[in-house]
């Protein structure tokens, strides 16, 4: 990896020292990491993210859970 790639998840792990508290910097870090997955496969984060949330209040099962993962993600 290059300084590029590496300086956006550096500047994440900095915004998260002003989380709040530890549930708070659990949750930024949960989306900061998801949203750092998407762009290294290639997926706008919005739409990935918008999709993933659609999907699961429409009732997607929760055994398929893995099917929401970045990395098997299919934008709809």
């Amino acid at each position: 990896m290059g300084r590029r790639s590496i300086q956006p998840i550096a500047l994440n792990r900095k915004n998260a020292l002003f989380a709040g508290h530890d549930t708070g910097a659990e949750n930024w870090a949960t989306v900061a990491s998801l949203v750092e997955t998407c762009k290294l496969n290639s997926i706008d984060p919005q739409v990935y993210l918008t999709g993933t949330l659609a999907a699961i209040v429409n009732g997607h099962k929760q055994n398929r859970i893995e099917d929401l993962l970045p990395w098997n993600y299919v934008e709809k």
